[in-house]
């Protein structure tokens, strides 16, 4: 069997980076096109519609910029909770650029700050498994300490698109990678993963009856494994 692939924190760090920025260089240079047609005399005619272009960038802008700070970002290197209204509001700010909707079904909580990141990876990949739109279902069950993570996803009948799990994320997510490598296409994956690991979570994910799951459940302790054997 492979083993799970360890990056150097430079690797890690410059890869979600390098994520980021392929993020956000679309809407950033719609701004800036934008931006070129207001500023052109001859192009006054289309000044309206740079316009609405300019505030379609800047919201995606906004909502991935949003993300990004909760989902791959740290405040400081302490430990420190996160409030699940605030997992929401990003959530909902990033559902608001997606095409598919958003239910949100977990209670108001706090969250260790690695898991609240470890929920958030995992809503995106559920995201992606309804590219071209569907509903995302977001859940969070148990008691304090023992929070389990679930995302189902259904697409939209009507389009005629299969719910899908992303390509090679089963990989990712174990930390053994298809390729036999991880790079910057499929860092955001593998970080959850990695999150998935650090703190004590089994992850599962694949498709039941075409609707696509996605669950991450603590591991049983250690004691609790003796007992068993």
């Amino acid at each position: 069997m492979a083993d799970i692939i360890e990056l150097k924190a430079t690797d890690l760090a410059a890869m979600l980076c390098s994520r980021v920025c392929h993020d956000l260089i679309n809407p950033i240079g719609a701004i800036g096109n934008g931006l070129e047609v207001l500023t052109d005399p001859s192009q006054s005619e289309m000044a309206e519609g740079a316009r609405d272009l300019i505030a379609s960038a800047a919201k995606q802008s906004r909502a991935k910029l949003e993300f990004a700070r909760l989902a791959y970002g740290a405040s400081s290197t302490t430990g420190t909770d996160i409030d699940t209204r605030e997992c929401e509001r990003v959530a909902r700010l990033l559902f608001e650029i997606e095409k598919a909707d958003l239910e949100w079904n977990a209670p108001l909580i706090l969250l260790p700050k690695h898991k609240a990141k470890l929920f958030m990876n995992m809503l995106l990949i559920a995201a992606g498994s309804v590219p071209r739109g569907g509903v995302v279902t977001a859940s969070i069950t148990g008691e304090a300490g023992q929070e389990k993570f679930e995302f189902t996803s259904r697409s939209d009948p009507e389009k005629r698109q299969k719910t899908l799990v992303p390509s090679g994320a089963a990989g990712l997510l174990s930390g053994i990678p298809e390729e036999g490598a991880v790079d910057a296409r499929g860092i955001q994956p593998f970080y959850t993963g990695l999150l998935a690991r650090m703190t004590d979570m089994e992850i599962e994910i694949g498709l039941e009856n075409d609707q696509f799951f996605f669950r991450a459940t603590p591991k049983p302790a250690a004691a609790e494994v003796e007992a068993a054997e």
